[in-house]
């Protein structure tokens, strides 16, 4: 980043006795230290940039209070996702080169970053608006909306689970949501006022980060916290977001919660017997569910052996589709569970000799492994979270048209093999 002589080795810049574990740097000048310095490697060219921090330098605070940091990061993995690509095409790079300039001041046209999904921003000339002659207009609503007045809410819950099916090993899951909005509306600054909902007894939303367009918001709604136990006093809703909206789709907010059960309870089984595998999975829909999936399929990869070349099985529901080479078993569950809400699935599988070519894993080795589920299922949120139509308010002339929706989706959903090691959260410790 600041190589001035090519062949003189400088202690203090080029020493490797320390091994930087994170992606900031200090950079000596003429004039002191700058730092915070974010700057990482990728393709053979480096992306960086100096965040803004707003707090004393002296002494260096804490990397998690430098806010600045994360929006730097984001947007330079926005900037290397955009350019990446075409590194292989030196004319397809040049030109996104060029662009990145116009790019950046979409994206960030005040200095901080509004959008970092850079590949998404438009690189023509004619996109870029001047500066809006309201002086009530918001930065970040670059253009103005003609027609019927219109918002879009889709409620999207990704839910991330770890199961082990074992005594002394505690499962866990967690719900991460987003609200994400599009208005249609007339006017350089309109009002819009959204509130989400939770059924009775619903677990309550928690750790709730806004867009800056919310004007307003209660502050005990940003006070319930992941990192501390649930007791009656938590803020339960409804939760009411004021806002000016972009001119563009945005999240409104994000959260997390702590429901009582995951989705799909899963049993994993693995054993070596002989030269063959033997393998049971079990699964069952929990009965508050919504047993209507866009897709359901479990994958079962085997790591560190050669390709399949042997596989006996028995599926009580759905199909199983073989991959030889990529030693991976996928069975495709479908669109439902059956009504006893549960399926299952035993075989034996035998492996030819590993090459290079074959998938490898650092974790997965001996009998360690895992099942990794993959699902969507439109129109329903685990939280039971939903947007109540009739209380989104809409400050504008004109009845406006207002569609909402939810999906649930997984992310990360693994079931470890029973018995075998594995890769722990919490333990339990019993007497």
């Amino acid at each position: 980043m600041r190589l001035i002589d090519d062949h003189i080795f400088v202690e203090h810049r080029d020493t490797c006795t320390q091994i930087n574990h994170s992606s900031v740097y200090s950079v000596r000048t003429e004039g002191g230290d700058l730092w915070p310095v974010l700057a990482f490697q990728k393709s053979g060219l480096i992306y960086a940039c100096l965040p803004l921090v707003e707090e004393t330098l002296e002494p260096r605070p804490p990397l998690l209070t430098v806010s600045g940091l994360s929006q730097g990061l984001a947007l330079l993995l926005g900037i290397a996702d955009y350019i990446s690509p075409s590194q292989k095409n030196e004319a397809d790079m040049s030109t996104k080169l060029g662009q990145l300039r116009h790019l950046l001041i979409q994206a960030c046209p005040l200095g901080t970053p509004l959008n970092t999904n850079i590949r998404s921003l438009n690189s023509s000339f004619d996109d870029i608006q001047e500066m809006p002659t309201d002086e009530n207009q918001p930065a970040w609503r670059s253009n103005t909306y003609k027609g019927k007045p219109q918002v879009n809410v889709c409620i999207t819950e990704k839910v991330k689970c770890m199961q082990y099916d074992k005594r002394d090993v505690v499962d866990t899951w967690q719900v991460y949501g987003a609200v994400n909005c599009k208005c249609d509306i007339e006017g350089s600054a309109p009002n819009v006022t959204l509130s989400l909902n939770l059924p009775t007894n619903g677990p309550p939303l928690q750790d709730i980060v806004v867009h800056h367009c919310v004007t307003s918001v209660d502050p005990a709604m940003l006070m319930s916290s992941s990192a501390e136990p649930l007791d009656d006093s938590v803020y339960n809703g409804p939760y009411k977001f004021p806002f000016v909206p972009p001119s563009d789709s945005f999240n409104l907010c994000y959260y997390t919660s702590q429901v009582p059960v995951p989705p799909i309870l899963g049993c994993y089984q693995l054993t070596e017997e002989g030269s063959q595998l033997k393998i049971t999975v079990n699964l069952k829909l929990h009965e508050s569910i919504k047993n209507s999936f866009e897709y359901c399929e479990a994958r079962i990869p085997f790591f560190n052996r050669g390709p399949i070349t042997r596989l006996e099985y028995k599926a009580s529901y759905g199909q199983l589709d073989l991959l030889r080479e990529k030693s991976l078993l996928v069975w495709v569950i479908g669109q439902k569970f059956p009504k006893s809400l549960e399926v299952s699935l035993t075989g034996s599988v035998s492996f030819g000799p590993a090459g290079k070519e074959h998938p490898t894993d650092y974790v997965c080795t001996g009998n360690t492994a895992y099942v990794k589920l993959y699902f969507r299922i439109p129109d329903f949120a685990l939280t039971g979270c939903y947007v109540d139509q009739h209380s989104i308010q809409i400050f504008v002339p004109g009845k406006p048209k207002i569609t909402a929706s939810q999906e649930l989706i997984s992310s990360d959903y693994y079931i470890w093999n029973s018995k075998a090691p594995a890769p722990m959260v919490y333990k339990t410790l019993f007497d």
